[in-house]
């Protein structure tokens, strides 16, 4: 009798063994129904067909077969099952990351719609609006609304023949605060109506035009045949190539040559907002050649790319954030890893927590692909690498067309503040250059990692300050949404009018988030175009392309973002940078701190001067003479490397050892704490001083569960699989003590 083993959507290790029933047809990597435990029912993949019969337990059959041909081919599984390994989660885990929802689900997919608003037929015309604006006067939150959707639809150049943007009823609901309530009055009061439009479309990006592919520079051309030449000796390539360098312009000619030789490509990004340019530039060369995949996409479309990447056609380059490793290849002979640095490639919650970037090399290395890793700020893990042989190194020092670097001016923050010559989170010399630049029609770009309003509210009387119920976090003030917001469990809270502790009303806000910069620069730049990008306005597919379009095209003259704003993006008229507060960067509790705070400053100041002028970047600080703002300031990597690859190697931190991060979580504080000993006693029999910890993270306490966590550094060398054995082994000897049952352990392996 034949045997299938089934990776089950479950968070439990290993696989399940299921019986084949006799004249069933079944394959490896088709979808099985199964049942689990007394009744539930399960999808689930067949990973291997055998004919041994496992003992101990009553095999239950395999219910039905749901496909004719395999979803999940032979590298796909083995993929999952070298992230399962490696990061030390259970392949079931994997599988629920991996596959659509539509191809988990009993019933399948169904292409869905979105909801989108326009003008109705009555009032499109100047007058019309004039009459509706007029009717609206009474009614703040319908005119706030409707005024809100003639913005974001471009209504007022519709006289010149240019044809209203689309907007989706949940992106006005986003940018304009509206509730769903309002909406359906403006509809029956027959000024809006809505129409449904099906999201689950597959990208048809027109014909193919090879003979729109630039000619390279020379030191684009250069770096070209290097990495050429380096493929040829090792299988993964760093390219070094500072900010406006033309590395795209690169990997297009890499990418051209790929589907010459008939092989297809994967490009990673890290964000979802950098696929829309990036989308275009692919677009107008490739065509529907290029596929896109992120999780912003519906599940029908992305149900239909996997689906198509499995067909005799598939897309011959998919372009895509970390979930597009998971994919399904025929011929894949390219693996490009843009901004390689990024944090954003690591999956932090939920498992599995795999590095994206890591992945890909190891995908790559399944189909004797190459792999080429590209950035302006290398992490010191991969640069290590390169400057120990492990990787090729490939540089482009020069920006394109001999684009000078962006002058970048430290300005003092803590004098100005003594001196009372701060206006607000400005200086006055970025007030100065902002003006300066708008004046001549050039851009701005205001860089402030974080989001809300402000991170801290607080009694000025007695220094109350509100904190999460569940978390243990203060709340961030969200003033458009009027409310409170944990940005660690999502939770909301009213705006408090008086303090629980000595009944003062006076209540201040500390601190600055991208909505109070917002506030700000729209009081003093009052006739300013202004748009803001971060979590609170990108929520929808098309905030993104919208934010980002409009600023392309000159529709918007400043832009304030978090992080997002840092990620390679490319405009033409940015002259002016603002890093309002660098300060918060370099004082995270992390041995990173420095290594992430230059990179995102030196990637938000790339994004200055981009064409024919030299960019100015004011980067704003009270910690001027901190090592990394002069490496900052002179774009020096080198520098920055030497200083902190010697501190790594005395400290025993990557790329000299490896971390491995074990968390516990419970909702009782005493029995994490309890359980946090006894897992470190454990482990301490086994790895001795490598083990530290128990302690407290800097954020103790999550949606109602209390966290301790333990930290592993192991030396090279050692044997990683005797060291996941014992991870494991303790891992289970401890919940299966009575006291831990709702207890969580887990593992955080390469932790960024």
């Amino acid at each position: 009798m034949k045997y299938a083993d089934v990776i089950l959507p479950v968070p439990l290790q290993g696989m399940f063994t299921y019986a084949v029933p006799e004249g069933m047809s079944v394959a490896v990597g088709v979808r099985v129904l199964v049942t689990f435990g007394r009744s539930k029912n399960y999808l689930g993949i067949v990973a291997k067909i055998h004919e041994v019969k496992p003992e101990g337990y009553e095999v239950k059959p395999v219910q039905a077969v749901m496909d004719a041909e395999p979803i999940v081919t032979d590298r796909q599984l083995r993929l999952w099952h070298w992230i399962a390994d490696y990061y030390l989660s259970p392949v079931g885990e994997v599988y629920k990351a991996a596959l659509p929802a539509g191809l988990k689900a009993e019933d399948g997919y169904r292409p869905k719609t979105e909801t989108y608003i326009r003008l109705t037929e009555q009032y499109r015309s100047v007058a019309a609006l004039h009459i509706a604006l007029n009717v609206l006067s009474r009614a703040r939150k319908q005119l706030e609304a409707f005024t809100e959707y003639l913005a974001l639809s471009h209504w007022d150049e519709a006289e010149n023949g240019v044809e209203p943007v689309e907007v989706t009823r949940e992106e006005l609901m986003n940018v304009s605060a509206a509730s769903a309530e309002t909406l359906k009055l403006l509809v029956k009061r027959g000024m809006l109506e809505t129409y449904e439009v099906e999201v689950g479309r597959l990208n048809h990006g027109g014909n193919y035009h090879p003979e729109l592919i630039k000619p390279l520079s020379a030191a684009q051309q250069e770096a070209y045949n290097q990495i050429l030449m380096s493929m040829m000796k090792k299988p993964v390539t760093l390219l070094h190539g500072v900010t406006s360098s033309g590395k795209t312009e690169v990997y297009i000619h890499l990418i051209q040559r790929a589907l010459e030789h008939k092989q297809q490509v994967l490009y990673l990004l890290p964000e979802i907002a950098l696929t829309v340019q990036m989308m275009q530039r692919l677009q107008r060369v490739f065509g529907d050649r290029l596929g896109i995949y992120h999780s912003k996409y519906s599940d029908a479309e992305r149900v239909e790319i996997w689906q198509k990447q499995l067909s005799q056609n598939p897309y011959d380059i998919i372009l895509g954030a970390r979930s597009a490793v998971f994919l399904p290849f025929r011929q894949l002979g390219l693996v490009i890893v843009d901004e390689e640095h990024e944090s954003s490639y690591k999956q932090q919650d939920p498992a599995p927590r795999y590095h994206a970037r890591s992945a890909a090399i190891v995908l790559a290395q399944m189909y004797g692909a190459k792999t080429l890793l590209g950035t302006a700020t290398p992490s010191l893990e991969s640069y290590h690498n390169a400057k120990t042989g492990k990787y090729a190194l490939v540089e482009m020092k020069e920006r394109y067309q001999g684009i000078e670097m962006p002058e970048i001016q430290v300005v003092d923050t803590a004098d100005l503040q003594h001196r009372k010559m701060m206006a607000g989170a400005f200086s006055p010399l970025l007030l100065v250059r902002i003006r300066e630049a708008l004046e001549r029609g050039e851009q701005a770009i205001l860089f402030q990692n974080r989001r809300g309003f402000a991170p801290v509210v607080e009694c000025h009387q007695c220094g109350w300050v509100p904190t999460c119920q569940h978390c243990d976090v203060s709340l961030t003030l969200h003033r458009q949404l009027n409310q409170l917001t944990c940005h660690y469990c999502g939770y909301t809270y009213r705006i408090p009018t008086e303090c629980p502790c000595c009944g003062s009303t006076e209540l201040r806000t500390r601190g600055y988030g991208t909505e109070k910069i917002e506030q700000q620069v729209r009081e003093t730049f009052p006739d300013a175009r202004i748009a803001r990008m971060d979590l609170d306005t990108t929520r929808t597919r098309n905030a993104y392309e919208r934010i980002i379009n409009d600023f392309s095209a000159g529709r918007t003259n400043i832009l304030i973002g978090t992080q997002m704003i840092s990620k390679g993006l490319d405009f033409d008229r940015v002259s002016v940078v603002g890093i309002i507060h660098a300060d918060a960067m370099l004082n995270q509790p992390d041995f990173r701190a420095y290594e992430h705070a230059f990179m995102m400053m030196s990637q938000v100041a790339g994004r200055a001067g981009r064409k024919n002028k030299r960019g100015l970047v004011i980067l704003q600080t009270k910690q001027k003479d901190v090592p990394v703002i002069r490496q900052v300031v002179h774009n020096d990597y080198a520098g920055l490397y030497r200083d902190l690859i010697a501190e790594r190697q005395a400290f025993r931190y990557p790329p000299y050892y490896r971390l491995v991060y074990v968390y516990l979580k419970h909702r009782h504080d005493a029995t994490v704490q309890t359980a946090a000993y006894e897992m470190g006693t454990r482990l301490r029999q086994w790895f001795g001083s490598r083990v530290l910890g128990p302690d407290k993270p800097s954020v103790a306490k999550v949606k109602q569960q209390n966290i301790r966590k333990l930290v592993l550094k192991l030396e090279l060398g050692i044997d990683m699989k005797k060291v996941r054995e014992y991870l494991l082994l303790a891992q289970s000897q401890i919940l299966a003590d009575k006291r831990y049952s709702s207890l969580q352990v887990y593992f955080d392996v390469d932790p960024l």
